[in-house]
């Protein structure tokens, strides 16, 4: 549906203004080099975000280095730009002194800014620096008002929402994020502060979409070793699959890109974005053109300037690939040829599951021109739904999905003397470029490029002189007999000061009217500056040399370049070492502070490391549930798809180890006496993702009395606050700072390690912190993909959401086969969240006597689809290994002989990364 942006009551002032209208947000734009850099500031970027050759999540961008800091950022300052590094990396344990030295050249360069994944960098930034400014990263999974307040507990100052939150879904965080004042922290040690206060929210409002919540994708490490949360993303969801339900292949009409999502494109809910208060509008693309930048950042400020100005302007509404979208747009026009997989406005306007991802195609496509109806030899007979010309770069598009495409440059474009409709043109191409047995009769056809538009965008940032100018505020004083004093205030509170070396005199005609100094301020070419407000103070008729006046002008304007220019100053405190613990020493044995608070704040004793190594074991059905207490297994984490079937888990457990003579869990009356981490204990996991409105579904998981809980994301670390709580792999526990904070700040009983982390990474970590806070998972399908997407709705069903969609995750067994025929299990959770799972099962057997001697001591084991009979082989087998009974080597071989599709040694294999 078309829609406009409508005028709102907005204010270009950063600070909140009054009245109640609504702050302008700031536009932030990506820079993968110094040329993306200019674009974004040339076409009016108010901040840029970019990486540094280490420790960013686009390693594959060109990226600055810390030599081109000070350079880069007297560049942007001068021209009214922030500069925001992205440090969104999961850190390792033997980096920290590393990622710290590149800290300190950041906060000495005069960054504003550093976006931050890992919990234990943004902790050893606040330890740098009191002040110095840490933005949340979109790969901290943030969804909720707890996730905020996480943050700014944590010392951040503005938070990048997960994409997955809808318009609705953000006001309400910011609604139950704000408060009225910064007071000290009082909470209890074990709890957040969920205190009202105004937080700065950012959300990507144009670009590529991750089919995966970002931070929770481990698709590339699990297929290749390259690790999402380490910059190395290999972009798997962009390649086609096949739908299996019930182990039949449904056939989807060539809809093959499954996990491939429509690029985002926020345009047309602008006016929206803003009623929601949203801090920060962030523009995708540090791997893109230079082209790209200047198109999108120009696009959207102009909407923005065309909010604050009341301007109502037509946006092209949403159109399906294949449909003729109107031409009649040039900014959609412009935005389809920047690139475009199609675009939607993503999740802002709620889940639609039709819509998100349509499936043709995962690369780009740009503006849909047409459709083929004849071909002749070497001239295609098109009717053409767009404007197309020589010169102009196309595709033929078959529709069945594949990559077996046609295409190139057009030489020419004639009238057809087969018209079907004056729209019919013949396409002639230069020899060679087409095979045109290979183009048929329907092919859709795309335009990839158009000469001329990149030409035009390419100006918009040509040159040495400033393009996009900033305004600048200008005040004149004076009377008779005295200095004409001019005045300058840029938008950032810069002020200067100029005054006439002649007297103002008597004006006999043409006095220093409003108009004329107007006229005379506003020659700026060649400055940032462009003119503003004018405020004319002068008392009576009074004149002044038309000399004095453009010096005066050249002046100020001089002095405001630089104040402009001068790095920003943030507090570094001395003296730290680079030691991993505490920041300031290396571990060198057990502490008093190894031990986690009470939810009342008091230490509490680790309980005593078990002389043997344990096994735990995670099941996902009740009949694996029932195969793990016949194995006698005394510690279970079950993680079921309807959390209602909780309670029926927990009693079964219970009259197992009732029935056999055991000591029943914690919470059960007691037979013996026995430390609690040796009484038979069963966990239970709530989603992975908690969105604000979702916590009736913590509510139904905790009514089931479970022993304890899972901790897998923020809302978790409250909700459960009074229980027995483990930390899973999605903290992303990556290093010893982020592992401490978890421990010390939140009480938690111990934590699951990343499954980034290879063995040497593993290693270093056990070395940093003490290995009772672990356990490390040893044996698993690897969860790849955890997506708001939902593949049973999108393509089992009609519908748009679970209101609608019938349910199919219920009914069907379904499998999601890539290019080499493995067939990765699909789940769905309470939430309606999907997740596929590594067909291949991964083990960490051959490491598991490097952990013993390292002091770990509990082991995880997990399940997908595996029967009982496999359950019980597997688990018999990892005993035996921890026996002592089997080498690892031993069961790695066996496991690969008698498992159809054989296992994988998994991230945990010893290969390097960045």
């Amino acid at each position: 549906m078309p829609a406009s942006l409508t005028p709102v009551q907005v204010s270009s002032s950063p600070a909140a203004p009054a009245g109640g209208a609504i702050a302008l947000p700031e536009l932030l734009a990506p820079a993968g080099d110094w040329e993306c850099a200019k674009a974004a500031v040339e076409n009016g970027a108010d901040a840029i975000y970019f990486g540094l050759d280490r420790f960013n999540a686009r390693m594959r961008a060109k990226n600055f280095t810390e030599a081109d800091l000070p350079a880069l950022m007297e560049f942007l300052h001068r021209r009214g730009v922030k500069g925001y590094v992205t440090f969104n990396t999961l850190v390792f344990a033997d980096e920290l002194a590393d990622a710290a030295d590149y800290l300190r050249s950041i906060i000495a360069a005069g960054v504003d800014a550093a976006i931050v994944q890992d919990i234990g960098i943004a902790r050893l930034i606040r330890r740098l620096s009191p002040d110095f400014p840490i933005h949340g990263s979109t790969q901290m999974t943030i969804t909720s008002a707890a996730g905020v307040a996480f943050a700014r507990d944590l010392g951040c100052n503005l938070v990048v929402l997960a994409r997955e939150c809808s318009i609705k879904e953000i006001a309400q965080i910011g609604r139950e994020s704000r408060v009225e004042s910064r007071e000290p922290q009082t909470a209890q040690p074990s709890t957040l502060d969920l205190r009202p206060s105004t937080f700065p929210l950012e959300v990507f409002v144009h670009g590529a979409l991750c089919v995966a919540y970002s931070g929770q994708c481990l698709t590339s490490e699990s297929l290749g070793g390259r690790s999402a949360n380490r910059g190395e993303c290999a972009q798997a969801c962009r390649m086609p699959y096949e739908l299996i339900a019930d182990g039949r292949k449904v056939e989807l009409g060539g809809r093959n890109y499954l996990l491939s999502p429509q690029d985002l494109a926020g345009l047309e809910v602008l006016p929206d974005l803003v009623r929601a208060g949203v801090a920060s509008l962030k523009i995708e693309g540090r791997l893109k053109s230079p082209e790209y930048v200047a198109s999108i950042t120009r696009i959207y400020r102009q909407a923005l300037d065309a909010l604050v100005e009341g301007r109502a302007s037509k946006a092209e509404g949403q159109t399906a690939p294949g449909s003729r979208p109107s031409t009649l747009d040039p900014r959609r026009y412009e935005l389809e040829m920047a690139f475009s997989r199609g675009l939607h406005t993503g999740w802002f306007e709620g889940i639609d599951n039709q819509r998100l991802v349509h499936a043709r195609f995962g690369k780009k496509r740009g503006a849909f021109v047409g459709e083929v109806t004849r071909v002749a030899g070497d001239r295609v007979h098109v009717r053409l739904g767009g404007t197309l010309k020589a010169g102009d770069g196309i595709v033929f598009d078959p529709g069945h999905g594949g990559d077996d495409e046609e295409g190139g440059r057009v030489f020419q474009v004639q009238s057809s003397k087969f018209k079907v409709d004056d729209a019919e043109a013949i396409l002639s191409f230069m020899p060679g470029a087409v095979d045109f047995t290979r183009v048929h009769v329907g092919d859709q056809l795309w335009k990839t490029s158009d000469a001329e538009l990149e030409k035009r965008v390419r100006a918009t940032f040509a040159g040495e002189a400033p393009r996009f100018q900033r305004p600048v505020n200008f005040a004149v004083h004076g009377h008779v007999g005295a200095p004409l004093t001019l005045i300058a205030r840029d938008e950032l509170g810069h002020v200067a000061q100029a005054q006439s070396t002649a007297p103002l005199a008597a004006a006999e005609k043409q006095p220093l009217t409003t108009e004329r100094l107007t006229e005379q301020f506003s020659r700026l070419g060649g400055t940032p500056f462009k003119l503003g407000e004018l405020r004319n103070h002068l008392e009576g008729a009074v004149i002044v040399p038309v000399s004095e006046l453009n010096r005066l002008r050249r002046e100020v304007t001089a002095e405001l370049d630089r104040q402009r220019a001068l790095p920003k100053r943030w507090m570094v405190k001395e003296g730290l070492g680079s030691g991993v613990w505490g920041l300031g020493m290396e571990r060198s044995g057990p502490s008093p502070d190894d031990n986690p608070k009470t939810p009342e704040g008091k230490p509490q004793t680790l309980d005593a490391r078990p002389e043997t190594p344990s096994l735990i074991v995670l099941v996902r059905t009740q009949a694996q549930l029932e195969a793990a207490l016949r194995c006698d297994v005394t510690t279970i984490y079950c993680e079921f798809e309807d959390p209602k079937r909780y309670r029926d888990a927990v009693q079964v457990a219970r009259d197992k180890w009732q029935v056999t003579g055991e000591t029943p869990p914690h919470g059960a009356p007691a037979l013996s006496p026995v430390p609690r981490h040796l009484s038979p204990s069963l966990y239970v996991a709530p989603p992975r993702i908690t969105k604000s409105g979702e916590e009736w579904i913590l509510k139904q998981v905790r009514s089931c009395n479970a022993d304890g809980y899972l901790v897998r994301n923020y809302d978790h670390l409250n909700f459960f606050t009074d229980c027995r709580r483990v930390g899973d792999f999605s903290l992303n526990v990556a290093n010893p700072l982020t592992a401490e904070h978890f421990m010390q700040r939140f009480g938690l009983e111990r934590l699951t390690a990343s499954y980034d982390l290879n063995i040497t990474q593993l290693e270093a970590l056990l070395r940093g912190a003490p290995p009772a806070w672990f356990e490390v998972t040893i044996h698993q399908h690897m969860p790849m993909f955890h997506m708001e997407h939902c593949v049973f709705c999108a393509f089992l069903s009609k519908g748009k959401d679970y209101h609608d969609c019938g349910r199919p995750c219920d009914r069907h067994d379904v499998r999601v086969r890539d290019r080499v025929g493995q067939e990765h299990p699909l789940k769905a959770d309470a939430g309606c969240r999907n997740t596929v799972f590594n067909a291949r099962a991964q083990t960490g057997a051959e490491f598991v006597g490097r952990l013993l001697e390292l002091g770990v001591r509990r082991f995880r084991i997990e399940f997908v689809n595996e029967s009982p009979d496999e359950v019980a082989t597997t688990i018999a087998r990892y005993r035996a290994l921890l026996r002592g009974e089997l080498t690892g080597e031993q069961l790695w071989r066996e496991l690969k002989l008698h498992q159809q599709l054989g296992v994988t040694r998994g991230q945990m294999e010893g290969r390097t990364a960045i």
